[in-house]
């Protein structure tokens, strides 16, 4: 159906609470019909799904970061819209955005999990790893985010509205309604994509010049290293700068603050106090002295603990303060459900979900099949495989909500933490009732898998929802195509998991860092082992967390800092000051908007551009071509040179965005 008149921009009244009486009218008017989920739209979307996956996936195994594929691939919808003059192609973008952000989530749920798996077959041969369980766990856990979700979507996105600011959402929708007027976004993508790309491609594949540099570039920083255990440490390549950029210099500042109390006070002050002494938290057996460990070392076995036990605590504050909300949500799904409004035809098109009947249904049977992949798959043990179930289904279903609520509040999910708690909860369980040891490890990492990728899941569909509730989609039709993206990303993120750790590895020298899933390892070894968990590390964290959480200070920033080494956070501080610096040397605010939109583009370009290169890279080696100048590597001209070519970097970064002119 064609449009009365062109699209001039969302309505006045759509970021700020209505007053009574009024409502919100979405740019595609409820009364009309639009083309939303055709073959183009569902094709190019399973598409973007399988691209940025794969992007994702390496990305996120690399440095820890999983980007969001929203805005990106959002700008790549409006791109080839624009480019092949499709007409009225408003609602087919957002399917496409919708479908393709499934990657990010279903990327985040697994990788930050499941590759605990290879870390502890490394040490624990009898430990099997294969493409099903990956699948299934990630399969399982993304639909039960999504049947969870559906419930509180009124809630979230309607009751709420102007109440909660959606961050990426509102960047995301912005990028949607500019690109009916023009497809000039896609060119910064383009570019910066290309600069990006080529630069982490330069590094991943040739190697010349480092991707880290360290304090130990020196020599005197070599001494302080090894005598007073101070180390600083940065990663230099394109992606992760682009990450800091859009996470901004507020959020960027508060995640390195962890770093720096682990990295700069926690470390250096356990070898002043206990450098010629062995402490031994988990009982794993170690003997060496915490004075003859290297700072790295120090950070591994002590310091990332306090901020595991940080996460763990932030999670249990985040259910405490969103209590209300799971109130709430619960009643408007109850009432829908008894009024059978929600499979209404007579209900407004933008109001219309998925039946209350079919979700509830589709719970079921998700717990179902859940119970069967545990009992048949995993466990072997009826008693075993409900426990799983119920540990799965609860803990899902409250960390919902604060996933949504996070996500609608700050633009980041908590995935983390609330995933390390639900694993320290599951071995006690498991534990107490007589599951242990790797298949006690295999049961509660396949559980956290479920559970972080339904929590993931949940946040990311909070996001697809309230840009399709500002744009007039139609909620069902998001909701059940949902689905179908959820299959294709999980079985992407498999196939990429496995080539990274035949390629890679996870465990010793040159081995991705993933460092989620080797906190989890860390969790869950000593527990399922005969040992202990360091218990009084994570009671220092609790503490640390609970006195920020009373001062106001995002606690879960700061503890995912703790225990993220500090070469990956630091470039997020650099981002996020380059992001304040181009956002405001103007004294007009609409040019200062203008340049920050345009270098969020181009920090999106660096993202996609280095992550999908880096699988490139991954696939080059792993077909047995190493194309790595190690003998150059070798010499310290490469973190000189690499230095040199990061300044460089931010400075073109810098100076494309300050180009930009108030629109």
């Amino acid at each position: 159906m064609k449009q009365d008149q062109p699209i001039q921009g969302l309505p006045e009244n759509a970021y700020r609470e209505l007053k009574s009486g009024e409502t919100y009218q979405p740019i595609m008017s409820p009364g009309k019909k639009y083309p939303e989920a055709t073959f183009w739209s569902v094709s190019i979307g399973l598409l973007m799904t399988i691209l940025f996956s794969a992007a994702a996936a390496y990305l996120g195994l690399k440095v820890g970061q999983v980007f969001e594929a929203a805005i990106p691939i959002a700008i790549l919808a409006v791109g080839l819209s624009t480019g092949l003059k499709r007409k009225n192609a408003l609602g087919e973008n957002v399917i496409i955005q919708s479908i393709g952000a499934c990657s990010g989530a279903i990327v985040a749920g697994t990788i930050f999990t499941l590759p605990a798996l290879y870390i502890l077959q490394a040490k624990y041969p009898e430990i099997s790893v294969d493409f099903f369980k990956i699948f299934m766990s990630s399969l399982l856990g993304g639909v039960l985010g999504i049947l969870f979700l559906i419930p509180f979507r009124k809630y979230f996105v309607s009751e709420m509205h102007g109440k909660f600011p959606f961050p990426e959402a509102t960047a995301t929708t912005q990028v949607l309604v500019s690109g009916e007027t023009g497809g000039q976004g896609a060119k910064y993508l383009l570019i910066s994509g290309l600069i990006g790309g080529a630069y982490d491609f330069i590094v991943a594949s040739f190697g010349w010049w480092q991707e880290t540099v360290t304090t130990r570039i020196v020599p005197f920083g070599e001494v302080i290293a090894e005598k007073a255990k101070l180390l600083v440490k940065i990663n230099v390549g394109a992606a992760v700068l682009g990450l800091g950029y859009i996470i901004g210099l507020r959020y960027a500042f508060i995640i390195c603050c962890g770093s720096f109390l682990s990295w700069f006070v926690i470390v250096p002050l356990l070898n002043l106090l206990f450098g010629g002494q062995v402490i031994d938290l988990m009982n794993t057996g170690l003997m060496t002295t915490i004075g003859s460990m290297s700072p790295e070392v120090l950070f591994r076995e002590y310091a990332r603990h306090i901020g595991i036990g940080g996460i763990a605590t932030a999670g249990i504050i985040g259910i405490i303060r969103s209590s209300k909300i799971i109130r709430s949500a619960i009643g408007l799904a109850a009432k829908e459900m008894k009024s059978g409004k929600g499979s209404s035809s007579h209900e407004i098109r933008t109001q219309r979900d998925m039946s209350m009947k079919v979700i509830v249904f589709g719970i079921l049977a998700a717990l179902i099949v859940i119970f069967l992949f545990f009992f048949f798959g995993i466990l072997q043990n009826i008693t075993h495989a409900v426990i799983a179930l119920l540990v799965v289904g609860i803990i899902a279903f409250l960390f919902t909500t604060v996933a949504a609520n996070a996500i609608a509040i700050v633009g980041t999910n908590p995935v983390s933490g609330m995933t390390l708690m639900t694993l320290i909860i599951t071995s006690v369980i498991m534990v107490a009732t007589g599951l242990s040891g790797t298949a006690g490890m295999v049961a509660a990492m396949i559980i956290g898998g479920v559970v972080c990728t339904a929590l993931s899941m949940s946040g990311c569909f909070v996001t697809d929802l309230k840009i399709g509730y500002w744009l007039g989609s139609t909620p069902a039709v998001q909701q059940r195509w949902k689905f179908l993206g959820t299959i294709v990303a999980a079985a992407t993120v498999g196939l990429v998991m496995m080539v990274l750790n035949q390629t890679y590895g996870f465990v010793g020298e040159g081995a991705l860092v993933a460092p989620q899933a080797n906190a989890m390892a860390a969790v869950i070894e000593p527990m399922m082992s005969g040992g202990a968990a360091p218990w009084l590390l994570y009671g220092i964290g609790a503490i640390i967390a609970t006195v920020l959480a009373l001062f106001k200070v995002p606690a879960l920033a700061f503890a995912l800092g703790m225990f993220i080494p500090l070469e990956l956070n630091l470039p997020l501080l650099v981002g996020g000051a380059v992001s304040w610096y181009v956002g405001s040397r103007s004294k007009d605010n609409a040019i200062n908007t203008a340049r920050r939109e345009k270098g969020t583009l181009m920090a999106s370009g660096f993202i996609a551009g280095g992550a999908l290169m880096g699988v490139v890279s991954a696939i080059i080696k792993f077909t047995g071509t190493d194309l790595t100048n190690t003998a150059w590597m070798a010499k310290p001209y490469g973190e000189w040179l690499a230095i040199v070519m990061y300044l460089l970097l931010i400075l073109y970064f810098c100076r494309a965005a300050l180009k930009t002119k108030s629109q």
